[in-house]
């Protein structure tokens, strides 16, 4: 059984579909319920099994019962996926803080009140997979988003962290770092300057569709990856290993 968070949409349906289509039953967070459901038919109708859940990962105090609604209907819980966030692109002079602590909520601080709910269960069970969706920007920096480079490199240290705390419990943490990928919230960038800079600092010249990076989260979730932890896999078609990063003011996409 595996729990997806953002999974209505783009990267975290993406994920969703593979870990069914792997043999998972898969557990449908949104924040609403029609693009939960929305996702549940898409997969049942390609033959998996889903299920919506809807929920507010930053509603901290409730995330105890909704872990134990899921136990409850389901018996157990093996995989987490930490996949919903925002980004919000803004200069530091127009950044407030109401808008700087909002994406380090969702970003961060979600991740960890979603691991510590869900690993109640798989402490019990004595096995788990949390996997969080990290980023470039967990590595590396660009103009313009500052938060949300803040929240991803603490997605990358709490991910370790994790993976010391849970592992005696053979629980496995590790993140996935995604590159710059066309889902429907980048498209707005198709055809501008930005979409070629990436290009042009990307070695696989391209940008990545979101089932490219499925085939990664299928491999941490499965017993393949039961010796690996507190690993950041990059799925970012050779970016950072350049040593020339990204950099737009004005024009971005989330990645």
């Amino acid at each position: 059984m595996a729990l997806v968070t953002g999974a209505g949409r783009g990267i975290g349906l993406a994920f969703a579909t593979a870990l069914a289509e792997a043999g998972a039953q898969v557990i449908i967070n949104d924040l609403r319920a029609e693009p939960a459901e929305e996702a549940c038919h898409a997969i049942e109708a390609a033959g998996g099994s889903a299920r919506p859940a809807v929920f507010d990962v930053t509603d901290y105090d409730a995330l105890d019962g909704h872990v134990d609604r899921i136990l409850a209907e389901t018996g157990r819980l093996d995989t987490l996926m930490n996949n919903a966030g925002i980004l919000i692109r803004a200069p530091i002079d127009e950044h407030g803080m109401g808008d700087f602590g909002r994406v380090i909520d969702i970003n961060l601080n979600a991740v960890y009140a979603m691991a510590r709910a869900c690993a109640r269960p798989m402490k019990r069970q004595r096995r788990g997979r949390i996997i969080n969706t990290g980023s470039v920007m967990s590595i590396s920096s660009r103009p313009g988003v500052i938060s949300y480079v803040a929240a991803k490199h603490g997605v990358l240290g709490l991910t370790r962290g994790l993976a010391a705390e849970l592992g005696p419990h053979n629980i496995t943490v590790n993140a996935i770092g995604p590159g710059y990928i066309l889902t429907e919230m980048n498209r707005h960038v198709l055809g501008t300057p930005f979409e070629q800079a990436v290009i042009d600092r990307t070695p696989m010249a391209r940008w990545a569709e979101p089932e490219e990076l499925t085939g990664t989260a299928v491999f941490l979730a499965s017993d393949a990856a039961g010796f690996v932890t507190g690993q950041l896999l990059m799925v970012d078609g050779g970016m950072t290993s350049n040593s020339i990063l990204v950099e737009s003011q004005n024009l971005g996409a989330s990645s």
